[in-house]
């Protein structure tokens, strides 16, 4: 798929049923290889994300590792990847060498001043090598810590406070987060939180507050579960298919992931969920079309794909929490409005409350979406060819970024690809 410019999705008899085996959670895996590389190889490994993202952020440690003799500086281009971004600014500031970190021209859009002037507070040496407030940085390691606590807005991004929280055990002298206001994201912290627990580190969070001492990390081994995350889009093709019911093995009932929110939200789109030892059975239910309110502020990234079942399923849906959905991969706001309105609905927006208006829905002969550099553009709208005779989807190879085997697994659930 890396050099196809689109591709054409259609399902011949709208039903799916069987086994879908997903990969490990991105967003696990890169807190878990910042995790690694700080304990020095005490915290191990398993079942890592074949996600790009993944893929870009092991590159960056290991080419940081190998430049800590160099007195050149280096740089390191993550590309598109926002969370290698901010996890890499806090890493590299305690990181012998210099460095400059970069990425695509998108990812040079996307503000990170807020992480910067946090790590610039307590002695990182942090410069931005274009425009004030956004990347490419300079940063010159290892820091000499000035202060032991900062205070950070917790509304702008959750990565910025989880970037802080990684480097605290590896301070010298650890370090306290004043978090400023209201929390987005909350399970992205708390899973931050519990996968620090999980290598030995000890914390103390005190409502607005969150204090990691200076301390080793423990022996461990951090399992990565299957990401919801991908999860969602199968909850999408059972609620759009006529028929469907599938097994996705390894998702846990206590996950640390908050995108296991989908479990719970999809109810209200017809499809029920059994927790088992194994995994978690997804079967098409009864849809009742009531109204539905949703906040989504502590699971932002599954908005596209539960906009987009909700237009397709012409459910009056009202929706909050989705502040932090401008400054992502793309506008993905902005990108819904246009996308949805192909098939005539629309998202409109009054003081941060959306409402889908389903009124003027058509069904088109051929429906073709744009996916603006962002994977989750691609794999929300892909599940439409279920309920539409023919979807195509440009630029289909930005699933890489954290699904690469998804239009793979499209095929094996009898969707024609061409």
């Amino acid at each position: 798929m890396s050099d196809v410019k689109k591709v054409t999705l259609s399902h011949a008899i709208k039903t799916i049923s069987g086994t879908v085996v997903l990969t490990g959670s991105k967003s696990e895996s890169n807190r878990a290889l910042i995790l690694q590389a700080l304990s020095q190889g005490s915290v191990r490994v398993s079942n890592l994300s074949e996600a790009a993202d993944t893929v870009t952020m092991n590159e960056a440690l290991s080419l940081a590792k190998r430049s800590s003799t160099n007195n050149e500086r280096t740089t390191i281009d993550i590309g598109p990847a926002g969370t290698a971004m901010r996890f890499l600014t806090s890493f590299l500031s305690l990181a012998t060498g210099s460095f400059e970190l970069t990425g695509s021209a998108r990812m040079q859009e996307r503000p990170i001043k807020l992480l910067v002037d946090a790590l610039q507070a307590i002695g990182a040496k942090i410069s931005y090598a274009a425009h004030k407030g956004y990347p490419p940085l300079h940063i010159d390691g290892p820091l000499d810590q000035t202060e032991t606590a900062v205070a950070i807005p917790g509304d702008i991004s959750s990565q910025y406070i989880s970037s802080l929280l990684l480097l605290a055990p590896a301070l010298p002298k650890g370090l306290t987060i004043h978090i400023e206001g209201e929390l987005t994201s909350k399970p992205y912290v708390t899973m931050t939180l519990d996968m620090l627990r999980e290598s030995g580190i000890e914390y103390q969070w005190d409502q607005q507050t969150i204090t990691i001492p200076a301390q080793s990390f423990g022996q461990a081994t951090l399992y990565v579960e299957p990401d919801w995350s991908a999860a969602s889009y199968w909850y999408a093709m059972v609620a759009l298919a006529k028929e469907g019911s599938l097994f996705l093995p390894g998702l846990k009932k206590n996950s640390l992931q908050g995108d296991i929110a989908i479990a719970n939200i999809m109810t209200h789109f017809g499809v029920h969920t059994t927790f088992q030892e194994d995994g978690i059975f997804i079967q098409k239910a009864t849809l009742t079309r009531e109204p539905v309110f949703l906040d989504l502020k502590e699971c932002p990234d599954l908005a596209q794909t539960i906009v987009v079942i909700a237009a397709a399923l012409r459910i009056p849906t009202t929706f909050t929490g989705l502040e932090t959905l401008k400054i992502k991969e793309t506008d993905r706001i902005a990108a819904l409005q246009t996308e949805i309105g192909k098939f005539g609905c629309k998202l409109l927006e009054h003081d941060g409350i959306y409402k889908l208006v389903t009124s003027e829905y058509v069904v088109p002969d051929e429906l073709v979406i744009s996916t603006y550099e962002d994977h989750r553009m691609a794999m929300a709208f892909a599940p439409l060819a279920l309920h539409f005779p023919l979807v195509t989807i440009e630029e289909p190879a930005v699933v890489n970024k954290s699904y690469p085997d998804f239009w793979q697994h499209l095929q094996e659930q009898q969707f024609t690809l061409t």
